[in-house]
């Protein structure tokens, strides 16, 4: 007898059979381990008879070689994998062995993660479009109701070093420098010739730019494009500056125009001003800890009733206030319609967006009702009570909307909200491609794909 176990303990007590050796004599079928009801069936449903993966098969060309995987089964397991919030492709192989939906999904089938690595960045594009296509399945299943939305953003950390970065003024030093450099190493080259011949081989041109040269010469066309950049981010600013200012005082467009090239023109860099080699799009932004990095600013759009994201983007502009008006027509082009609420943290709250509130709500007949927070509530502190009386009529939007806020209906609606703000948070920490604060996607067009692709991963 053990110690710690009192001798006939458990002697009269009938326990279950449990025969880990057993042999079973028909061949036990993963179909029978699979609830009826279990998400992954809805996934495989839609995979099989609603999706459009026409352009995952028009990839492949007839070559010799090991098959690839079906892509069908690929799309199945990336799908769910997104749902339940399993992204990293090491960590798709291994539930593809251990756990029942994902081997039922994939039939019995174990893929790699480089298989899963690669064809998930072989088919960026047609991913995107069938997880759009997934989420307006959702909408129509009543997944999705739209019934009341929430917005948020994000700051996710670029795939970029401030090592890697260089000013507007140490960029022109430095371009000259290498221009010289190449001048000298091109003048050399013939002289170079017959040495290159017995260093690379026949195989090579008698020709070839020394390896130095390749890499100066490419370097130099970097920094090119990043001081071009730099100027054309500078006349976009000076350009935009002045024709605000032209529109305030009231010109009419042919001055507001005259006005911006004007600035655009004689639109000078800031010597400051950087540009990153690695990542050239990131920006360097003030993250939730206080530091500064190469950032990207991520915004979600989450159903409230089905937790389900209905609308992202990933921008480089920091601030979160110039991103209502984009999402909230990217949810309209994407979903069709409108919601009958939004919520709008205070990060957002602007003259400007309190009127286009005020603009979509009137176009939609009080169909859709903003709920923009026009000021910070510490957790716990206790909403003050709605102003007794009309409203004034020199109120402003933003004391208009203040007092709707304090309102019954503006403090459920937004108080309910708030969850949704947390659910994206904790989502928005395992997207694929961005890892929990950095960008590993090295393209543009990849990290928004990365950031854009959980649409139906509203589950945690």
């Amino acid at each position: 007898m053990d110690d710690g176990v009192e001798a006939g303990a458990g002697v009269n007590k009938r326990f279950g059979e449990f025969e880990p050796a057993a042999v079973m004599l028909v061949p036990p079928s993963l179909d029978e381990w699979l609830p009826q009801h279990h998400l992954s069936r809805f996934i495989a449903d839609i995979v099989e008879t609603q999706l459009d993966l026409k352009k995952f098969y028009a990839s492949y060309a007839k070559t010799k070689g090991q098959p690839p995987y079906d892509p069908r089964l690929m799309v199945r397991v990336l799908l769910y994998g997104y749902c339940v919030g399993v992204r990293s492709s090491r960590e798709l192989e291994r539930v593809c062995v251990d756990v029942v939906a994902f081997r039922w999904l994939a039939a019995q089938q174990a893929p790699d993660f480089r298989s899963i690595a690669r064809f998930r960045k072989r088919h960026l594009s047609s991913l995107g479009n069938v997880f759009l296509q997934a989420l307006e399945l959702c909408r129509a299943a009543g997944m999705v109701s739209l019934g009341q939305v929430a917005l948020d953003g994000t700051k996710v950390r670029a795939n970029a070093s401030r090592r890697k970065a260089m000013s507007y003024a140490r960029l022109t030093e430095k371009q000259k420098v290498l221009a010289d450099e190449v001048s000298a190493l091109l003048a050399d080259a013939d002289a170079v010739d017959d040495a290159e011949d017995a260093r690379f081989g026949k195989d090579k041109r008698g020709d070839e730019l020394p390896p130095e040269l390749a890499r100066r010469e490419s370097r130099l066309v970097k920094l090119a494009e990043a001081r071009a950049a730099l100027e054309a981010d500078a006349a976009a600013r000076a350009r935009k500056d002045a024709e605000k200012k032209a529109r305030d005082k009231g010109d009419d467009d042919d001055v507001v125009s005259k006005k911006g090239d004007d600035a655009a023109k004689n639109a000078v860099v800031a010597p400051k001003a950087q540009r990153n080699f690695t990542d050239p799009d990131a920006r360097i932004m003030k993250t939730a800890d206080g530091s500064f990095h190469y950032t990207y600013n991520a915004q979600a759009i989450v159903d409230a009733d089905h937790q389900v994201i209905v609308a992202t983007t990933l921008t480089n502009i920091a601030v979160d206030v110039e991103q209502v008006v984009p999402m909230i027509e990217k949810l309209h082009a994407t979903m069709g319609t409108l919601p009958a609420e939004v919520l709008v943290d205070a990060g957002y709250c602007s003259a400007a967006n309190l009127d286009y509130a005020k603009t979509v709500e009137a176009a939609s007949d009080g169909r859709t009702e903003f709920f923009i927070a026009t000021g910070r509530v510490k957790h716990g502190e206790r909403v003050p009570d709605v102003p007794r009386g009309r409203i004034p009529a020199d109120a402003t939007l933003g004391e208009r909307m203040a007092r709707e806020l304090k309102t019954k209906k503006g403090v459920s609606a937004y108080s309910g909200g708030r969850a949704n703000i947390g659910h994206f948070s904790h989502c928005r920490s395992t997207v694929p491609g961005l890892g929990r604060n950095r960008s590993s996607a090295k393209t543009g067009r990849g990290r928004v794909r990365a950031w854009s692709r959980p649409l139906l991963s509203g589950r945690p």
